[in-house]
């Protein structure tokens, strides 16, 4: 089940996990005390989109590409603004080929202030120089070429004593859910304030189901799971939609996602009435 960020680049999956992201930023912003964001799957850090005529089809254009003539009002507007403001940082282009989609990393420090920090962390020799070169010069941005998996019992907690961990690996391995588990297990112990958030896709539903049990016995305090489908399940395995589960979650963010969702999955959902989402608590405070 790979997942690479460079193909999938603004697809569905990206805008979903990028919201969230947006939010969880901003609620840290609330505080004048600096904090730091790590991403630990980093990636390439923005992602120069295909045509719309190339093959196959790419995947932004019932992503990112929906979004591209929204214009969401009242709340729903004031809470997209970071997010729309952060992709589209010189504007919405005339047209979006060759439009430049910015990565987790990018998205997280348009977002932020002076005092705040990155950690942009990856593994993979050519992703890694491309967010190298993408950061270059940034000190508020530190660039690491590690296994982003080791973050968890070594990176924690950041100097700032504030911050957000996002977890949003390429689901290369089987293994990927187990790894997340682990990682739940030494944020708690050794950044037990702090926020962490894991990223995975929704394609095989025993996996998932057993993911949340596993995790639910590992008795990890305060998790939230936030899932978004945007097309019904089939019994062919195929990526039908992505959750987030978050330890420490803002105490706003079911609300603020449950406003959002309302009008974002009537567009961006494959089929008409193809797509839902559910936000539950997994694990108790």
């Amino acid at each position: 089940m790979n997942y690479d960020h460079a193909y999938h680049a603004g697809n569905f999956a990206d805008v979903f996990k990028h919201i969230i992201l947006s939010r969880m930023v901003e609620y840290l912003k609330k505080k004048e005390k600096a904090f730091r964001v790590i991403d630990t799957h980093s990636g390439s850090g923005s992602y120069d989109l295909p045509n719309m005529e190339a093959e196959p089809t790419p995947e932004w254009i019932d992503g990112i590409g929906r979004l591209r003539d929204w214009k969401p009002t009242g709340k729903v507007g004031e809470l997209m603004e970071p997010y729309l403001s952060a992709v589209f940082e010189d504007g919405k282009p005339e047209g979006i080929n060759g439009f430049t989609y910015p990565g987790s990393p990018m998205i997280a420090r348009r977002l932020m202030r002076k005092q705040d920090r990155l950690s942009a962390i990856e593994l993979h020799p050519e992703a890694f120089e491309n967010l190298k070169d993408l950061f270059k010069g940034d000190y508020q941005a530190r660039i690491m070429e590690l296994d982003g998996w080791l973050v968890p019992g070594s990176h924690l907690p950041p100097k700032e004593a504030r911050g957000l961990t996002l977890i949003d690996p390429p689901f290369e391995q089987p293994a990927e859910f187990n790894r997340m588990i682990d990682a739940f297990e030494k944020s708690a112990h050794r950044f037990s304030g702090g926020t962490m958030a894991c990223w995975y896709p929704l394609k095989h539903d025993g996996d998932v189901r057993l993911f949340k049990t596993l995790l639910k016995e590992a008795k990890i305090s305060n998790l939230m799971v936030f899932e978004l489908e945007v097309a019904r399940t089939t019994f062919t395995p195929s990526l039908y939609g992505n959750g987030m589960i978050i330890r420490n979650a803002p105490y706003n963010l079911e609300a603020e996602m449950i406003a959002i969702l309302k009008e974002l999955v009537p567009l961006i959902e494959r089929d008409k009435g193809s797509g839902r989402f559910k936000i539950e608590r997994l694990t108790d405070e």
